[in-house]
């Protein structure tokens, strides 16, 4: 005869740990779901997804990059901002200013409005991770859409772009501020101020031909703010004597935006993976329960520059070179300096992350009654190992930034002139096909130019302005 079943998990024959109820459940269902949205996605990161766009638009095939952005977006409502700016970028380049700047006063007005932190949000991203929250820019993005409002505004008159070009220095002001702590601390105290925001300024100020002070003012910032600009000094010099261009002369200004910006990618943390397995192999043996171990790295997103061979854009007037650009803001710079001086927030928000969700497996075991040890408990265990592994840092980021954005101002005569840009390379060397472009120069006034070359050729096309 077959005696009665004495395993401690039974009695009177029958199971007593059935498969968990309430919060366990939930845990183990989000992990099942995390996993199959890890599969179906095949683990593509957004810098994955944007990929066939960027090279297309790197290419010079802008019209094919807009139909490859519109892909890559469908499906990823909480990516929709910063796809609006890789598509503003786009349209900029094409020549398509009045969209771009539709786009981007958009995202720079969701992007104010996602500052505004949710609980709920913030909650929900600790229990999967960040790529499930609307992205609400990198500080850097956040000042740099005033920048390109500016400069898509200036192309078409310019009537907003004195404003914008405020905006673009009380904005970065204004994270530096928020960021600072009871205790006296500011990770973001050191952030580098933009100095195109000042140096608009004071073009627009000195095109009036009365408002010198203001302009004087605005170039001292771009001195103090950008030093290795050279033109800076000049430009200080000529605002503090009142005098904006020779009688019979024009001035005409190249902005460049030159090579590409960074792109986030996704890293492993090895030093702090390693200590969570440590922590998670004391805790099991000290602990009522196990938790799931620290088999999937700890992830997070990290800002790398990428390689460029043009590097300024040299410029010839009817036949005969006479300058080149020069950087005033390097976009590159700027965030990979602002993602290293947040990165142990950023780290210290992931560790937490994984920490909470060790936590809801160990406390819904404790709740079911699950024995530590059992099997049940083992497979929770496994469960919580799938559910860590579906983390992916938030690469999200505006991949169609240039390296840098760079400006020459040419004192021309009045009349017609024929420009030719070529892409320079480290050695100012001409490393690309150059583009010729007409412009008209009027007695006092400025004209306004901009090109995009992220590599060594022309993307869109030249566009010439004159407010």
């Amino acid at each position: 005869m077959v005696g009665r079943c004495r395993m401690p998990s039974c009695g009177n024959g029958k199971l007593k740990t059935r498969f968990p109820r309430g919060p366990l459940r939930q845990v183990i269902l989000l992990a099942m779901v995390q996993g199959w949205a890890a599969w179906v996605s095949g683990c593509h990161t957004y810098t994955q997804r944007l990929e066939v766009a960027r090279r297309q638009f790197y290419n010079g095939s802008v019209d094919t990059a807009l139909a490859e952005i519109a892909k890559a977006e469908r499906g990823y409502d909480s990516s929709r901002d910063v796809v609006n700016l890789e598509k503003s970028i786009v349209l900029l380049s094409a020549g398509r200013t009045h969209e771009a700047e539709q786009l981007l006063r958009e995202t720079r007005d969701r992007f104010d409005v996602l500052e505004e932190k949710s609980m709920l949000k913030d909650g929900l991203s600790l229990l999967t991770d960040d790529t499930h929250r609307d992205y609400a820019g990198e500080d850097y993005e956040r000042v740099l859409v005033r920048v390109f409002l500016a400069l898509a505004n200036l192309m078409q008159g310019g009537a907003d772009a004195e404003a914008y070009s405020l905006q673009i220095m009380d904005k970065q002001q204004q994270i530096i501020d928020a960021a600072a702590t009871a205790q006296g601390e500011n990770p973001k105290a050191l952030y580098q101020q933009v100095a195109v925001g000042a140096y608009l300024r004071g073009v627009l100020r000195e095109q009036t031909h009365r408002d010198y002070d203001d302009a004087a003012r605005a170039y001292a910032r771009v001195v103090s703010w950008q030093p290795t600009f050279r033109s800076g000094r000049l430009d200080l010099q000529r605002a503090e004597t009142g005098h904006h261009s020779e009688r019979g002369n024009g001035v005409v200004y190249l902005f460049a935006l030159v090579g590409r910006g960074p792109l986030k990618t996704e890293v492993a943390e090895v030093p702090s993976s390693q200590a969570m397995l440590i922590a998670d192999r004391i805790f099991s043996a000290l602990g009522k329960q196990t938790v799931p171990p620290t088999l999937a790295p700890i992830k997070v997103p990290k800002v790398v520059p990428r390689q460029n061979n043009v590097q300024r854009i040299g410029v010839s007037v009817n036949g005969a070179r006479i300058a080149a650009t020069e950087p005033i803001t390097d976009v590159t710079r700027m965030a990979v300096s602002q993602t290293e001086a947040m990165h142990d927030h950023v780290l210290g928000m992931a560790v937490a992350r994984r920490t909470l969700k060790k936590g809801v497996v160990y406390g819904a075991k404790e709740l079911a009654g699950i024995e530590k040890g059992s099997l049940i408990g083992l497979g929770i265990d496994l469960a919580g190992v799938a559910y860590e592994a579906t983390e992916h840092a938030d690469t999200r980021s505006w991949s169609l930034l240039p390296d840098t954005i760079q400006v020459v101002r040419l004192e021309l005569p009045t009349g017609e002139h024929l420009l030719e840009l070529s892409p320079l390379d480290y050695h100012s060397r001409a490393c690309g096909p150059a583009v010729r472009q007409p412009v008209t120069v009027h007695d006092g006034r400025n004209t306004y130019v901009l090109a995009n070359f992220p590599a060594e050729r022309l993307t869109g096309k030249v566009q010439v302005a004159m407010p």
